[in-house]
């Protein structure tokens, strides 16, 4: 059964509903979780600003706010009496799903549990999805939990 859950977080309502998943699974097995959280610093850079400014205060604000992730993310499992440690990652030189499940290799990991939007058609081609490439390429089970439904206001006023 699994022992060892990595549980990629990014602070998103998903991702949380990925972490109650895996909080679930520990409590069941007896496993321990891994949080990990990668800092996406492509995602944030437009090109525009100097080096300076982004290796300076960009980079340091993610740092920042991906570590009070983290420790929020850690107080939440510890709480349900689950074993956790967390783990800050930088996708400077890859993508997240490489970062992902670079560390599933690394630490061992039995099963990699990811909340996600779930998108489809367009959004899905210009989004990307980094749980999809973590589906093909990771060595071990993944997990994916779904975000709920969200119903069209609009069609039901019409």
């Amino acid at each position: 059964m699994y022992q060892r859950i990595l549980v990629p977080i990014d602070g998103s309502a998903t991702s949380n509903q990925g972490l109650d998943e895996a909080i679930k699974l520990a409590k069941l097995t007896g496993a321990s979780i891994r949080l990990a959280h990668v800092m996406d610093t492509w995602s944030v850079a437009t090109g525009f600003e100097p080096y300076g400014v982004y290796v300076a205060d960009v980079i340091p604000r993610m740092k920042e706010a991906g570590e009070q992730l983290l420790a929020q993310a850690k107080t939440r499992v510890q709480e349900q009496g689950v074993k956790v440690d967390s783990l800050l990652l930088d996708s400077l030189a890859t993508r997240v799903s490489e970062a992902v499940i670079e560390q599933a290799k690394a630490w061992g990991a039995d099963l990699i549990v990811i909340g996600t939007h779930g998108r489809r058609g367009v959004g899905r081609l210009l989004l990307g999805s980094d749980a999809e490439q973590i589906v093909r390429m990771a060595s071990v089970p993944v997990l994916l939990v779904r975000a709920p439904e969200v119903k069209d206001s609009s069609a039901a006023a019409a």
